[in-house]
């Protein structure tokens, strides 16, 4: 695939979006999209539990569920996308450029569609398999530049589920390039939101959390080793990036799904450090301030805030271990003292002994005597992308496991 090369993005983005191969909304077929994603992944149990305020006991579980959690509106949005154009396009060959949110059960769901997953090959994505007049989806995270360039120039109906919130991050930097700042991006390089991201941008370094942007508050106000530095951000700055000529000028965004606080926390440091390397007066010429941070995964983090102080004995954050959102609702109840588990689904609880589960960033593992016996209050969560049903699903299993006849004679 051939990357494209446009510098007005904007005005390519507004010439795309006037294409009638190019579709934004869905296609008439929402109330039967909306019935097929309420029968498939709706929970009677979670409504249960929150005409209950949230917490629910049988035997000798306590649940106490998040009062936010699941999935968002753009997560449901896209989904809900991606089922109508199934609708739509009965016939044709559909792709999706990525999974369509992280989550192994909904992506699982569209193969049993038909729809097409585009390979990764050796760490790149092969469009070879994609011919003209298929149809593309590009996920709620979106799709770069240049994929969406290629897609568009081979003559293929795209149809674009992009979270608004992260459309609203490119306006961001592409603000930044109209200016010609840099952009300083809260993110993970890697991250397919971020990668789309920075496609948009002229400039960009890339930091995953306050210990490397203070690294690089300190490079700004005090100098330092270059190569160091370069050698550090390797892959998550522009090409040709300079830190010595291009910190000078900086605007702030983030990945949609990082911690909200620490967003807030390294615009607050740069913002800092500009006022104290070019004076108060001279801040708004050096500094653009941001507002990019998701609604839905702030309230999310807010409710785990709250989650945290119950007297809870463990919590299980379920979500897909590749979803950012999920692992930093799992980061805060590490940091509230509490034993956290991030799973993917009922069948990581193996046993009343045994559980699998992925740690902050490690792989999958297994963990042994997760369970306490006797009575036990469980915090329930999930990512953004996680269906109702999965959530059921576990809680379901915690109580089997917990409230079984050999278990509870074990505890008498």
């Amino acid at each position: 695939m051939e990357p494209a090369q446009i510098d007005d993005t904007q005005a390519w983005r507004r010439a795309l979006q006037k294409s009638d191969a190019y579709h934004r909304q869905g296609f008439g077929h929402k109330e039967e999209a909306e019935a097929a994603l309420k029968s498939e992944y709706f929970s009677p149990l979670l409504a249960t539990i929150r005409n209950h305020h949230h917490t629910y006991s049988q035997g000798q579980v306590t649940v106490h569920l998040a009062e936010s959690l699941g999935f968002c509106w753009g997560v449901e949005r896209a989904v809900a996308m991606a089922y109508e154009t199934r609708t739509q396009f009965p016939d044709a060959k559909i792709w999706i450029t990525n999974e369509i949110i992280h989550n192994p059960v909904v992506n699982a769901r569209l193969q049993e569609m038909n729809v097409h997953f585009v390979p990764v090959l050796n760490g790149n994505k092969d469009f070879s398999g994609v011919q003209p007049g298929e149809v593309v989806i590009l996920p709620a995270f979106g799709a770069t530049v240049s994929e969406t360039e290629y897609l568009h120039q081979l003559g293929c109906t795209i149809v674009d589920t992009t979270c608004p919130w992260v459309a609203k991050v490119w306006h961001r930097v592409e603000k930044h390039k109209k200016s010609d700042f840099t952009s300083i991006v809260h993110g993970k390089y890697k991250h397919e939101e971020t990668v789309a991201t920075l496609s948009y941008a002229q400039r960009y370094l890339v930091v995953l959390n306050l210990q490397e942007a203070e690294y690089v508050v300190d490079y700004m106000l005090h100098g330092g080793d270059r190569p160091a530095f370069l050698q550090k951000f390797a892959k998550a700055m522009s090409p040709g990036f300079d830190p010595d000529r291009d910190l000078e000028y900086i605007g702030i965004a983030n990945q949609t799904t990082m911690l909200k606080s620490e967003t807030e926390a390294i615009g607050k440091l740069f913002e800092k450090a500009l006022m104290q390397k070019y004076g108060v007066a001279h801040l708004n010429e050096h500094f653009l301030a941001f507002n990019t941070i998701c609604d839905a995964t702030q309230e999310r983090q807010d409710a785990m805030l709250e989650l945290v102080k119950q007297p809870l004995d463990l919590c299980l954050v379920i979500g897909g271990f590749n979803s950012s959102n999920t692992t930093h609702l799992q980061e805060i109840a590490l940091e509230h003292g509490i034993p956290s588990y991030h799973i993917d689904g009922a069948a990581r609880l193996i046993s009343e002994h045994l559980i699998a589960h992925q740690p902050l960033g490690q792989p999958l593992t297994t963990a042994e005597n997760w369970l306490p016996p006797g009575p036990v209050a469980v915090g329930i969560t999930s990512g953004a992308s996680t269906p109702d049903l999965v959530v059921e699903q576990t809680i379901e299993r915690l109580f089997a496991l917990k409230n079984s006849p050999a278990i509870a004679g074990k505890s008498r």
